[in-house]
């Protein structure tokens, strides 16, 4: 294949943030493959994710990326937090984050992990079926429960809809049954599917609460919550709806569609805070043709770092640059990127556009790579986990140091 030359020079995305430019990370005297997070960009997205939506109090869906650096970040500029396990909330308390300013989020959470929440303090409980309910009545008394509505998640990359989720049908029925239970009706979320593409998904699903809303007031229930859950986007290559976007269209469909205002607003951002705040710099370790294919094999793949990219029948494009000299000027080939493992499904990227020269040594870089990377990570056939590094912000903090160092060694799990 020949290679060609760009019409026009290509520039970073303008998501890319400041302090993480190929010339900045260069000057990094670590091995790679590392993940570096630039904490004053998490700092800034939440400030911009309030900005859109007033009144909405955040709690980040720390699964994406517990790494307590962040954590710390969040805490201090003022956002609440949403786990979906036991060992969440451990994590939180190491950081002094109160459990009862935490929401437990999980639909279906084992016993045990609810009976500790409770004993810590936390006393709010999401739920979608009457199983979770009893379960919830029996080891955590007297909690505040708020039901996980099934919404249409159709223009969301990950649909959790299959797994998740009460019919609208069962809704009113479900909520007066936890009082029966002996539990407080509290609220209502959902969740319009992650990496959401259509801002018209949140206003559709705050219609079905707002109607559910009004019917509960016939049986003397007034609920306190309405949590808008996750699924806010962040850039990666494709065009997605900005935080403004959203909030032009959450804030309206607030006004109009509940019959009445609920003391807390909640919303669950994950991904949108964190994703753009990272690039993952990984070495080439191999390059080969392959039936007239050109391979480039990195040495962070799907198991240790980028399991998004095989989650989707799709695909999953991320922004790349190089370290390669003159990138964005000097000719370029397509190029399937695999991972280390010895495993063909390791393989990320096809067709991406990466200079012609690159060789066995040189760095690529990967954007938007702060969410869902290592806290899918495993180890597998021997290959670890990028490192984690931090700039800006809290990146020095002590106890935020030793936790993830701790976390580095224990190895990370994780999920939508």
């Amino acid at each position: 294949m020949t290679a060609a030359l760009t019409g026009t020079r290509p520039a970073l995305p303008a998501q890319w943030p400041a302090a993480l430019t190929p010339d900045c990370l260069a000057v990094i005297d670590m091995p790679t493959p590392y993940l570096v997070t630039d904490l004053d960009t998490v700092a800034h997205r939440l400030a911009a994710f309030t900005a859109a939506l007033p009144g909405v109090r955040p709690f980040y869906a720390m699964k994406c990326n517990p790494a307590p650096e962040i954590l710390a970040t969040l805490r201090d500029h003022g956002a609440g937090f949403e786990i979906a396990s036991l060992g969440e909330l451990r994590m939180l308390e190491r950081l002094g984050v109160d459990p009862a300013g935490v929401l437990y989020s999980n639909p279906v959470k084992p016993p045990a992990h609810i009976a500790a929440a409770h004993a810590a303090g936390l006393w709010r409980f999401s739920f979608d079926s009457a199983n979770e309910l009893r379960k919830i009545a029996e080891h955590a008394p007297g909690s505040a429960v708020y039901l996980r509505l099934l919404v249409d998640d159709t223009s969301s990359s990950f649909p959790l809809s299959r797994k998740f989720g009460a019919e609208v049908a069962e809704a009113h029925d479900l909520l007066v049954l936890a009082r029966r239970l002996g539990l407080r009706p509290y609220g209502i979320t959902f969740h319009v599917g992650s990496q959401c593409g259509d801002a018209g998904a949140w206003r559709h699903a705050i219609g079905a609460a707002g109607a559910i809303m009004s019917g509960l007031l016939t049986a003397g229930i007034r609920l306190e919550m309405i949590d808008l859950g996750g699924g806010f986007p962040a850039r990666y290559v494709a065009d997605v709806p900005s935080i403004a976007e959203i909030g032009a269209m959450v804030l309206p469909a607030l006004a109009e569609l509940l019959p009445y205002r609920p003391g807390l607003l909640a919303a669950e951002p994950g991904r949108h805070l964190v994703a753009e705040a990272a690039v993952m710099a990984v070495a080439v370790i191999g390059r080969e043709v392959r039936a007239g294919e050109h391979w480039l094999f990195v040495e962070v793949g799907a198991y240790n770092g980028m399991m998004e990219t095989v989650q989707l029948p799709t695909g999953w494009d991320f922004p790349m640059w190089s370290s390669v000299p003159g990138h964005g000027a000097v000719a370029t080939l397509p190029f399937t990127v695999t991972g280390p493992s010895c495993d063909s499904s390791d393989t990320m990227f096809q067709g991406v556009a990466l200079p012609a020269d690159i060789a066995v040594g040189d760095i690529v870089y990967i954007g938007s790579a702060g969410a869902y990377t290592l806290s899918y990570a495993s180890a597998f056939n021997g290959f670890a986990p990028p490192t984690p590094l931090f700039v800006g912000g809290r990146a020095s903090e002590p106890d935020a140091r030793e936790l993830t160092d701790e976390l580095v060694r224990a190895g990370t799990t994780g999920g939508h």
